[in-house]
């Protein structure tokens, strides 16, 4: 049904960037600029029906989620990573907010960084060609984030959960407070998130559409040296860790385009917690227990990367 739906829109999208797409094609630009412009815009009515998607979620159910993730206790790292697989915005900042505050686990929180998809799912489902790389993606963390988190807790021990507390709103991308959307925001904020991971994704197919054309990242990354196979993870591992959606749109992309492997992509998007590691530098007053955390998530999505990246070599 959900495939037939993306079917129906895709023939509705070709209908519709028709004309756009000659119009571009009508320019003496090179094949790799005018492709790039044209796959790009061809994302928008996806981009903007899966954030509007997200909107709509976040605005019946933001709450919901925060009020029972406190609530979770030791079902907290299967509870988190479920919720944190949902496409949605904020939610590794809502999570750090509340460990802070002493309201959820060590695991309960790597399990979320680890399982929060940021803009993978959005940007893979506005390819529907590509659809079928949504669910492995989805499964992947989810059992990384799930066991993760499980062992975390049993080797560390789960840290003392205070009583339950009201706790403050946080802002999301865009500057919009994750808890408390209006209805204005149900339509603004879809729009302008589509503006800006679009922009996003002319950019870098840009980038990849040169080198691609000239073979080099091709090149570089089709390399059957064993050595580079296991450094592919690594590296995307280390790239996860800078906490902007720019960082799951690209590797998004160079997994799209075939440029990097399941494995090295699965390693960069469970290291990317997006702003979320920022809350937590910013709010947790441990600052070795928060270099402790981040370290702990780039190992196990490094790790898990390279499970991966092995299992297919």
């Amino acid at each position: 049904m959900f495939l037939n739906f993306y079917e129906k829109v895709t023939i509705l999208n070709d209908f519709l960037f028709g004309w756009f797409d000659n119009f571009i094609n009508s320019f003496s630009m090179p094949a790799w600029v005018s492709d790039a412009v044209i796959d790009s815009f061809h994302t928008l009515p996806f981009l903007f029906l899966a954030f509007l998607f997200i909107e709509f979620f976040e605005y019946f159910y933001a709450n919901k989620i925060n009020s029972f993730m406190k609530k979770s206790g030791k079902a907290g790292p299967l509870i988190g990573s479920l919720a944190a697989v949902i496409p949605q915005c904020g939610f590794s900042i809502i999570a750090s907010s509340l460990y802070t505050k002493k309201l959820i686990t060590r695991g309960t929180l790597i399990a979320i960084y680890l399982a929060t998809s940021d803009e993978a799912v959005p940007v893979l489902l506005s390819y529907p060609e590509k659809i079928h790389l949504v669910l492995p993606v989805i499964i992947a963390k989810l059992i990384i984030a799930i066991t993760a988190g499980y062992i975390i807790d049993l080797i560390f021990k789960s840290n003392v959960i205070s009583d339950i507390q009201e706790s403050s709103h946080e802002q999301g991308c865009c500057r919009h407070d994750i808890l408390a959307s209006d209805k204005i925001n149900l339509w603004l904020h879809p729009l302008k998130h589509t503006i800006n991971v679009f922009l996003f994704i002319l950019v870098i197919t840009l980038f990849l559409n040169f080198f691609i054309n000239d073979n080099e990242l091709i090149n570089l990354f089709s390399s059957n040296n064993l050595g580079f196979k296991i450094a592919e993870p690594v590296i995307t591992g280390i790239i996860g860790l800078i906490p902007n959606c720019a960082v799951s749109i690209a590797l998004t992309m160079l997994l799209i385009k075939g440029t990097i492997s399941f494995g090295a992509a699965i390693a960069g998007l469970c290291s990317n917690a997006g702003l979320g590691l920022l809350v937590l530098l910013r709010k947790n007053e441990n600052i070795k227990d928060s270099v402790f955390l981040i370290t702990l998530l780039v190992i196990i999505s490094i790790l898990s990367g390279l499970i991966l990246q092995l299992v297919r070599v």
